[in-house]
């Protein structure tokens, strides 16, 4: 391992522990790990980049339903809509840790809503909202808001025969739109909660109906094997809906944020899966402590 692998890591218990996980499951020995066996799968919002104030796939779709709710406010009548238009902020804060009724709630109302579109169709809204919205805080593009240092643990992975998967409750078409140019992983390896698709006359649509059950907290390891008919050896995650697949991996990665500088402090939605990180010695990873760079 060279001098730059994990270059905007800070020397420390954290970027040394994925080190030796990694030289341990790669060498002949008895924690070495087959190749067909190095699978890793990380969360997304909060884990690869930024979640607040509200996970950016909601900026999406938060855009549509207003134009929807305007087309027909009887969809106001109704949720998600009603939350939205009356500005709900318990409704909000369930959407912030990511409560399997709100993001089902949520889920459904987006499978309605682009019912009957083709992949590319879909794929060519995302990208106009990726090319034209910023975060509000930081004020750039969402798909600048991806970690440095989780991409430099991908290479890391990568170079080392692991095959990365991202595994999120948030929407898989929508994440794949940008996981090759983004993380530099393929469509293919991005796991998420998702529509059904039907074929029909030649042409493939999204149907009305979800596909499964949502990707969250059990739901995690359940698509994740499902996906690749194994589970995890490393896992990373940031939230309590990512405490099952971090339990199901060899190697747990817990990210902290903990840096209202560079990016936000916060714990809400995190607090069950910090003590059980202190409690079964998964490794936290503390954005202000250990990394030099953020972005």
């Amino acid at each position: 391992m060279t001098e730059k692998v994990l270059a905007s890591w800070k020397d420390g218990s954290a970027k040394q522990a994925i080190l030796d996980f990694v030289r341990a499951a790669t060498t002949l020995g008895p924690e070495f790990v087959e190749v067909a066996d190095r699978i890793a799968t990380f969360d997304n919002d909060g884990t690869l980049w930024v979640e607040q104030p509200l996970p950016p796939q909601f900026d999406f779709v938060f855009r549509t339903w207003e134009k929807e709710v305007k087309a027909d406010p009887q969809l106001a009548e109704q949720q998600p809509y009603k939350a939205l238009a009356e500005r709900d902020q318990k409704f909000f804060e369930g959407l912030t840790v990511q409560e399997p009724q709100v993001m089902s709630t949520l889920l459904e109302a987006f499978a309605r809503s682009w019912a009957g579109t083709t992949p590319a169709e879909f794929d060519a809204q995302v990208r106009e909202w990726m090319r034209t919205v910023k975060q509000p805080k930081l004020g750039v593009p969402y798909v600048e808001l991806v970690y440095r240092p989780m991409l430099e643990l991908f290479d890391l992975l990568h170079a080392h025969g692991f095959r990365v998967f991202v595994c999120s409750g948030g929407g898989r078409d929508f994440m794949r739109v940008f996981a090759e140019e983004t993380w530099g992983i393929p469509k293919e390896n991005v796991i998420g909660s998702a529509a059904a698709y039907t074929y029909a006359d030649g042409r493939l649509v999204r149907s009305r109906e979800l596909l499964g059950s949502l990707d969250l907290g059990r739901g995690k390891p359940e698509h994740i094997f499902a996906h690749t008919g194994r589970l995890p050896v490393l896992a990373g995650g940031n939230a309590d809906v990512d405490i099952e697949m971090l339990q199901s991996a060899h190697f747990a990665l817990l990210v902290n944020h903990d840096d209202e500088q560079r990016e936000f402090s916060y714990t809400n939605g995190a607090e069950t899966s910090l003590a059980k990180a202190a409690e079964l010695g998964w490794t936290v990873v503390s954005m202000k402590n250990d990394w030099t760079t953020v972005f």
